[in-house]
């Protein structure tokens, strides 16, 4: 049996872009990292071509999409794991800054948030609970 896809999954912050360099030495395989993750939604966001290799912390959350298109006998799932104190103080580092994919800023605002009642979505979380939402981000991650 031949395995067609490898999907890498992962909290991020935890070496994927380095996994996805590696595998571009391979010959019999083609590799990326996050190459459907910008401006591409729907069916084509899963377009990945036979032989290849995707390291993307987002394909976490569409793994019921994943395997409705990819064959389990045929697809390979690999899940990148650093100890999640690092990562969650890795993505705390980020919070403020102005990187676009500060997701677990963005997983406090816009999925945290609406757990909590009386809570306005623009809500901020205050600097001393950063860590907790970076935290809780990285555990649902995993």
């Amino acid at each position: 049996m031949r395995i067609r896809n490898v999907f890498v999954l992962s909290t991020g912050r935890c070496g994927s872009l380095t996994f996805a360099k590696a595998c571009e030495h391979f010959t019999n395989y083609t590799s990326g990292h996050e190459t459907r993750a910008v401006d591409v939604i729907g069916p084509a966001r899963f377009d990945y071509p036979p032989g290849h290799i995707e390291s993307d912390n987002r394909l976490t959350w569409f793994l019921g999409q994943l395997a409705e298109r990819f064959d389990d006998k045929e697809t390979f799932y690999v899940h990148l794991q650093r100890d999640e104190e690092a990562v969650a103080r890795s993505y705390l580092r980020r919070w403020a800054s102005s990187h676009r994919s500060a997701i677990a800023r963005v997983y406090g605002r816009e999925l945290l948030m609406y757990a909590q009642p009386n809570s306005l979505r623009s809500r901020v979380w205050p600097e001393d609970q950063r860590l907790e939402v970076c935290r809780s981000y990285v555990e649902t991650a995993n």
